[in-house]
């Protein structure tokens, strides 16, 4: 459920990027929009359920500057997939970037809390394994929207795995630590989407699926994308 609502943090990010480049995602990558749509309605049933409830009684009740901290922390954590990707990438100046990012924030920021780095003038960067594949030239494959974890890509679901074993929070030994920092990353996560989700218009499932195809093309070619329009654009 944590890694849904991550994948959905990555999706729903992108209704800005999305108004700011208008690409159009083709039709072709969802050959299986039949299965897909049949487990996006059971993923919105269990977020309208409990998970957006719970969200939005966080950010209710939670101070802005405790908001703020604990998506710092999380951040900062994700910082460690970052590097890895980087280096698999060959992005060493980037990797070392994340390194500096990562060893500030934890030290002088609190344990993470506190972004100390940005002040400083540090770049902070995204990467993840299914970035990695397809900067080695894997293709994205056919969209897939998976139960409980959301939208993805066959490149990006076999991405997903490595990038589970560079999460720290899967190394803490006590269980109910675990488990209370995963549920917290969950709500933190859906939390952040409250807001931008407005953006949504027309129907869901489609404009959910564009953005993170849009997206993740995008961070795949490090933000070069060829943008085309259609006639019927103008």
């Amino acid at each position: 459920m944590v890694s849904n609502l991550s994948k959905k943090l990555a999706v729903a990010s992108l209704v800005t990027f999305v108004s700011i480049a208008p690409l159009h995602a083709q039709t072709e990558s969802d050959p299986w929009e039949g299965f897909n749509r049949a487990m996006f309605s059971f993923n919105e049933t269990i977020d309208r359920a409990a998970i957006k409830p719970l969200a939005q009684g966080y950010k209710f009740v939670t101070p802005e500057l405790a908001q703020t901290g604990v998506s710092n922390f999380f951040d900062n954590l994700k910082g460690l997939r970052t590097f890895a990707n980087n280096l698999l990438q060959g992005k060493v100046h980037n990797a070392f970037e994340d390194v500096a990012r990562f060893t500030f924030n934890t030290t002088f920021g609190l344990a993470g809390l506190i972004d100390v780095a940005t002040p400083m003038g540090i770049a902070k960067h995204d990467e993840d394994f299914g970035q990695t594949l397809g900067y080695w030239g894997m293709p994205s494959g056919p969209y897939v929207v998976l139960p409980f974890f959301g939208p993805s890509s066959v490149r990006d679901t076999v991405g997903m795995v490595p990038d589970w074993y560079l999460n720290p929070i899967v190394y803490v030994d006590d269980r109910a630590t675990r488990n209370s920092l995963q549920a917290l990353r969950l709500i933190d996560t859906r939390a952040r989407l409250l807001e931008a989700e407005r953006m949504i218009s027309g129907d869901r499932y489609s404009f959910i699926r564009d953005s993170y195809l849009q997206r993740r093309e995008f961070l795949v070619r490090d933000g070069d994308v060829r943008v085309s329009f259609d006639e019927t654009d103008f």
